[in-house]
């Protein structure tokens, strides 16, 4: 560091440099260096280490360097200060001598094993040769005297040759440029490198003579353009001469060595062309490695800094001209700088090398990209080769236009703006509008040409005035959009440099090549190349002055395109960036909304025309539906122009839409409904500001106004429309409910927009035609009552607006919605209706829609405080709402049995009929011809809870009449009381499951109720009546006659006097229904009914009054009846009930036992007395005492029976009579001997 402490002798001031160990080490070129942190240079390069810079302001090359009196160069110590003199010829020998070294590695086996040291020996080769060229560079800034060549005083030795070191020195360096000769001539050069254990770089001898030919290169410029600057005048050399045979000079041979280097340099770049794909060029660089990047900065920098000072050309002239012999023929171009490759493509070579070189203008004197600095044009040459690209004359292929163009595009990037080569393309691309400008080998060539909707060709304008292209561009995009792109780009620039002149010129040249003549020649890709064109010129300049253009030019078009949907597109898309630009619409609006009115009305007019002419019709409708609700969604402020775009086309269209139709019609209506509704909470915010000022507030003010009309005509132009189909199944259900929804929330937020048959309430008015009228599909109602519930704000207002009851009403709807959840599979043709399964009988987006609206329905307030005074917990998202249904009447029955005022009863009462409603008209099609399983088990089950849970409010005077209609509905309908008709099966399937709930409620109804009904226990009756025999099964051993729901309702009955009600009218209809038989007439299913009975008298605690009235039935059967099976059951229900009868008189015999069994004997005893001693003898098994109160009873009957007769005694009887006596221990002894006795008198 001394050594670069002494040299601070030579920094300047302006330069202001640090003292670095950089400037320790000479710079060279290199690419090992770390390419991540976005370097582009190592440390060590002419560019990063300030070399260049020092060179242009003719500063010491090195100052830290050779500052000792001696320098060693290629191993020998020389004189400092007078080496280059003294052995000028000798030094560049022995560098020649180095080369050689070097060149003789290339021969070595680059194997792992010698890589190391062959590195080591190339790398001192290569830094000795540098070091001493670096040395010139010092020596002539330092030492070099400029002697005076006309004095002729005799001169030392030494000045004598010091004053011939100049042209020496370019004898030398023209010798040793022969020596290495051209960089296209070295060998195919491997890049790439070794990396040892210790991760470091290790290069082959070939990467080191790359580098050192490159540094060579370069010091020789540097060194012949210092000898200029240091000498300000010309050098002859004095051993060679040029091919014109004049003596070479500095100036000579810089120049040739600068050509030499250029072509050079195009020779590689050349190499790397004819690998490239037109696809690929501007992602594929034309330079192998950094270095050679370097080496263009430099002589970019160099070349342009000498031409600002002396004669010579510019950077950019050097490459013109040579770049220009590229399109010479061979045997026209100059010998001295012949390029040795003949490019495939020389048009497309000069784009793709002058793209990149125009790139790297962007990097100062350091080397950093400086992306603000302004570059240097070269668009003399661009416009030449933009003349030869649009030559008619070659013949213009698409895939080679894309790349020259994309070219260009790029260059517009880097350089100002120019409008010539617009005006050449525009001169080729008017010609050719009518061209599609596709590739027929690329894929998806057609894609990118056809137009979808008015947005995309927004997306195309936007991606054509892009800052940043697209790198992919060569596919994805055509030449012509390449060329739009390079329009918008220098329009864009020209404008913003130079104001409006250029756009001028610009649109000057474009409207002069469309006529009359010219639109009528336009084909359909013609129109969409003029609608590209235009509508970028709108977004890049005058948007209004465009437009204008544009419409008055498409009154020149064929009358067979009037109608296309391509002028609808391109007519939407200029809608659409005057929102965009926030404009008002007003012209276009105006015409393009009668435009879409006179199709509606066409449309309306061919609705039973055949669909090639309505799928014409609808592609227009549809486009501009589709932009007008693009229009909405995208404008930041409404115009009075807006609500021109909702006219009664849309009323017309609706009329006349099919259900496909009808949904891109109504999403339309949400989007817009949405957009106004937002817009309006935007504004209400806006109007809720403190210290608003008059012009703000009336600037809000107008705003509303401008959203009450447009919601004006969303209310004029569809809600008509939307209530007519109410009760429609055209209209897609859910979005009928969704539209329904959004009308009623613009209620909310704009009242006076409403029309007049709403009002004064428009909200409730809207929830009663879709949330509370019973005639509304119930996917409607669910649909719309979660949009409602979900608003929070809405619930409140209604709550705040007085109407108490709608909490009532959305109950009383969601219960109809769950019961009428089948009822939609009614409604299918006859031919197609086929009755399915529960799980598949309902649609699962409605279940779901169900399911959201239970969650939403238990959180109003009136629902929670059911379900808190019953102190029932509910699920806080139950996932089925008929679980839920059921949860929800059992609460309201609960809530109110809890209640103890008789106020509280009443209004709970008159509450709980307000959910119902008329709940008889919600179930009414099942019970219909049409018959499904599902419904109906639904019905017959949730009535069947409701009469259950709901007993002690049907109890009531007021409910009861809904109780009677129920019961007449559906356990006691015409169908059943006809006994000569069956009832459907799956009715008979749902009465029988849901059969014990109606028999519980209505036992708690007969219990409870404040005045003893006769109707009502008749109608129990009847209904136990009806089902008894019904669900008797046609074998008494049949295992299910436990699951009988008669009995399962008793055996079910949750309390005692419930219970023993039921068992008492049951008994009461089998006594009436089956044991009121005379003689042969049977009831029939006998058999069955006393299985039934004996299943009772087991199951429950069957009272005496009971057997009382069933035992003379059985004892009917026992004696009258002779099948087996009928003995079998009556003999065992005789024995149950005489066992019951025990257990209920606590082993007394029973009063009314007796008495039943001596009206039996006084009954039959007469007819048949064998029969009634047979009876009696299983009676005497069980209990005697029974029979022993029975004799008196029994002898009477034999003596009247045979005083009946008159035959006397009647032995056999007397017989039979005695055996049953014998039974009874000693008082049937006693009279046994009575009975003797009493026959001897009578002898006597």
């Amino acid at each position: 560091m001394d050594n670069c402490a002494s040299a601070s002798t030579f920094l300047t001031d302006s330069l202001e440099l640090e003292l670095e160990t950089e400037w320790c080490k000479p710079p060279c070129f290199s690419c090992d260096f770390d390419h991540r942190g976005g370097k582009h240079f190592s440390g060590e390069s002419y560019l990063s280490s300030g070399a260049l810079k020092r060179l242009i302001l003719n500063l010491d090359p090195l100052p830290t360097n050779f500052e000792e009196d001696t320098v060693e160069i290629f191993g020998v110590q020389w004189v400092t200060e007078t080496a280059l003199v003294d052995s000028s010829r000798v030094l560049f020998h022995l560098f020649r001598q180095q080369l050689y070294n070097l060149e003789t590695l290339l021969q070595a086996n680059c194997d792992f094993g010698k890589i190391s040291t062959l590195h080591c020996k190339a790398d001192n080769i290569r830094q000795q040769c540098i070091r001493f060229l670096h040395y010139v560079k010092v020596f002539i800034f330092r030492s070099l005297k400029v002697h005076n060549a006309e004095t002729h005083v005799p001169v030392h030795p030494y000045k004598a040759l010091e004053a011939q070191l100049p042209s020496v020195l370019i004898d030398e360096l023209h010798g040793l440029l022969l020596y290495i000769g051209h960089l296209s001539e070295l060998p195919t050069i491997n890049t790439g490198a070794f990396v040892n254990q210790n991760h470091t770089k290790l290069f082959p001898p070939s990467w080191h003579l790359l580098h050192l030919h490159l540094d060579i290169h370069w010091l020789v410029l540097e060194i012949l353009h210092m000898l200029g600057e240091k000498l300000k005048q010309v050098v002859y050399g004095q051993q060679f001469m040029n091919l014109a045979g004049d003596n070479l000079t500095n100036v000579s041979v810089f120049e040739e060595h600068c050509e030499n280097l250029l072509c050079d340099l195009i020779s590689l770049s050349l190499n790397r062309y004819d690998k490239v794909r037109p696809s690929e060029a501007l992602m594929s660089h034309h330079c192998p490695c950094p270095c050679i990047k370097e080496l263009w900065v430099l002589l970019i920098h160099l070349l342009d800094h000498r031409s600002k000072w002396s004669l010579s050309e510019s950077f950019w002239n050097w490459l013109n001209k040579l770049l220009k012999t590229l399109f010479e023929k061979s045997n026209d171009r100059r010998k001295s700088s012949v390029l040795v490759i003949q490019p495939r493509d020389p048009l497309g070579f000069s784009w793709w090398i002058i793209t990149h070189v125009a790139s790297f203008y962007q990097f100062d004197r350091h080397g950093t990209p400086d992306e603000m600095k302004q570059m240097e044009s070269n668009w003399n040459f661009a416009e030449e080769l933009l003349k030869k690209s649009v030559s008619v004359q070659d013949g213009i292929l698409e895939e080679q236009l894309r790349m020259y163009l994309h070219c260009c595009l790029t260059l517009c990037d880097f350089w100002e703006p120019n409008i010539t080569i617009v005006t050449i393309l525009w001169e080729y691309y008017s010609k050719n509008l009518n061209s599609s400008f596709s590739i027929s080998w690329l894929p998806l060539k057609g894609l990118a040409n056809i137009i979808k909707s008015p947005l995309s060709m927004l997306e195309m304008v936007k991606t054509c005035c892009c800052d940043k292209q697209d790198h992919d561009l060569y596919k994805s995009s055509s030449s012509y959009t390449i060329f739009l792109c390079i329009l918008a780009k220098v329009v864009k620039k020209a404008m913003k440099n130079n104001g409006s002149h250029l756009w001028k010129q610009v649109k000057g040249r474009i409207y002069s090549k469309f006529h009359q003549k010219r639109m009528e020649e336009l084909t359909e890709v013609g129109l969409q190349n003029f609608f590209k064109l235009f509508l970028l010129l709108a977004a890049v300049a005058e948007v209004e002055d465009v437009a204008s253009h544009v419409l008055g030019l498409l009154n020149f078009l064929k009358p067979t395109f009037i109608t296309s949907p391509l002028i609808w597109k391109g007519q939407m898309a200029f809608l659409l960036m005057y929102t965009q630009k926030n404009l008002d619409i007003g012209v276009l609006a105006e015409k393009f909304s009668g435009a879409f009115r006179e199709k509606a009305k066409e449309f309306l007019v061919s609705k039973n025309d055949e669909m090639g002419q309505r799928h014409t019709l609808w592609t227009l409708l549809s486009i501009y539906i589709d932009g007008v609700q693009e229009v909405f969604e995208t404008t930041h402020c409404l115009h009075p122009s807006h609500e021109k775009l909702l006219n009664d086309g849309f009323s017309m269209l609706l009329r006349a839409c099919q259900e496909s139709e009808l949904r891109t019609v109504l999403s339309f209506l949400q989007a817009v409904l949405a957009r106004i509704r937002s817009m309006h909470q935007q504004l209400c915010q806006e109007l809720q500001r403190e210290n608003v000022d008059l012009i703000v507030q009336s600037s809000l003010s107008a705003k509303e106004r401008h959203l009450a009309a447009v919601a004006s005509a969303l209310w004029r132009h569809f809600f008509s429309f939307l209530k007519s189909q109410r009760m429609s199944q055209t209209v897609p259900l859910s979005q009928l409910a969704d539209a329904a929804a959004d009308f009623t929330l613009l209620a909310m937020d704009l009242p006076s927009t409403a029309p007049s048959d709403l009002q004064p309430q428009p909200v409730i008015s809207m929830i009663q035609l879709f949330g509370w009228d019973d005639i509304i599909w119930p996917e409607v109602v669910a649909r719309y009552l979660s949009h409602f519930l979900q608003n929070s704000m809405l619930c409140e207002a209604l709550s705040h607006a007085g109407c108490v009851s709608f909490q009532a009403l959305t109950v009383r709807s969601w219960i109809r919605c769950i019961l009428q959840m089948y009822i939609k599979n009614l409604y299918v043709p006859d031919d197609s209706f086929t009755d399915v399964n529960p799980e598949q009988a309902v649609d699962k987006e409605y279940v779901k829609q169900l399911a959201e609206l239970t969650r939403l329905l238990f959180k109003l307030s009136e629902v929670k405080n059911i379900f808190s005074k019953a102190q029932v917990e509910y699920l806080p998202i139950p996932e089925d709402p008929k679980k839920a249904l059921v949860q929800f009447l059992e609460a309201v029955g609960i809530t109110y049995g809890n209640l103890q005022t008789l106020s509280d009863k009443s209004a709970m009462v008159t509450k709980s009929l307000e959910y119902l409603g008329e709940i008889l008209k919600y179930i009414k099609p099942y019970l219909g011809k049409k018959i499904s399983s599902a419904g109906l088990q639904l019905t017959y089950w949730m009535m069947g809870i409701l009469v259950k849970s709901w007993a002690q409010i049907f109890a009531t005077s007021k409910a009861q009449k809904l109780l009677f209609r129920i019961i007449d509905c559906l356990l006691l309908p015409h169908t059943v009381l006809q006994q000569e008709k069956e009832l459907p099966a799956p009715m008979l399937a749902a009465i029988q499951k849901s059969l014990p709930l109606y028999l519980q409620g209505m036992c708690i109804v007969c219990c409870q109720s404040q005045n003893p009904n006769t109707y009502l226990n008749q109608l129990l009756g009847n209904v136990i009546e009806q089902y008894i025999g019904r669900f008797l099964p046609a074998s008494p051993h049949v295992l299910g006659l436990g699951q009988h729901p008669v009995l399962l309702a008793l055996r079910n009955s949750a309390t005692v006097p419930q219970m023993s009600f039921l068992k008492k009218c049951i008994v009461q209809v089998i006594r009436k229904s089956y044991f009121e038989f005379k003689g042969s007439l049977l009831p029939p299913r006998l058999a069955s009914i006393l299985a039934f009975i004996l299943q009772l008298v087991k199951e429950t605690n069957i009272d005496v009054s009971e057997i009382e009235l069933l035992l003379p039935g059985v004892l009917k059967c026992l004696m009258l009846v002779s099948e087996p099976q009928v003995k079998k059951l009556a003999t065992e229900n005789l024995q149950y009930m005489v066992k019951a009868c025990q257990v209920g008189s606590g082993g007394e015999p029973a009063t009314q036992l007796t008495s039943v069994f001596r009206q039996f004997i006084q009954d039959y005893g007469m007819r048949y007395d064998y029969q009634i001693y047979s009876i009696l003898e299983i009676v005497v098994a069980l209990d005697q005492q029974v029979v022993i109160h029975l004799i008196s009873t029994l002898t009477q009957s034999l003596k009247n029976s045979e005083r009946k007769w008159g035959l006397g005694r009647n032995i056999a009887q007397r017989e039979a009579y005695s055996k049953l006596l014998s039974h009874l221990g000693q008082v049937g002894q006693d009279e046994i001997q009575r009975l003797e006795n009493d026959n001897a008198e009578s002898i006597l």
